[in-house]
């Protein structure tokens, strides 16, 4: 099992940081927000677009897939009574000359191992598509 550690304090009523290894993010906790910070909803969202990437990292060697680059859009709905998210859409697009099928591949390997992926998939609607980079 592996076992990960973060921290995280109030700076003041506009914000907090969250810590981990040697890194830092800023928090939104303003209760009125703020553009410069990722408020939780959309830390949420980063955090399965870097689990995404991640596990493109991973399997891309193993595959022998071959990309130049990989983007990530991500789409969440929250509900206010109670509140959660309520669904995620997401769109994998990535810079490949892969054949339509190896890309298919590569979105079965993303799903299937995908630590934060698998995790919330088993908590609320996680849909979406892989797509070559026009």
């Amino acid at each position: 099992m592996l076992e990960y550690r973060v921290g995280a304090r109030r700076i003041d009523s506009h914000g907090s940081v969250a810590s981990a290894k040697e890194a830092e993010i800023i928090l939104d906790t303003d209760v009125g927000g703020r553009p410069d910070a990722f408020n939780p909803a959309e830390l949420f969202l980063a955090a399965i677009a870097a689990c995404m990437i991640k596990g493109i990292e991973r399997v891309t060697p193993m595959i022998k897939f071959d990309l130049r680059g990989v983007e990530v859009k991500l789409h969440g709905i929250r509900q206010d009574s109670p509140p959660k998210m309520v669904s995620v859409d997401y769109e994998l697009i990535v810079d490949t000359d892969e054949t339509d099928q190896r890309l298919e591949l590569l979105h079965t390997n993303v799903r299937k191992y995908g630590t934060i992926s698998n995790t919330v998939a088993a908590a609320t609607k996680l849909e979406g598509v892989i797509r070559r980079r026009a």
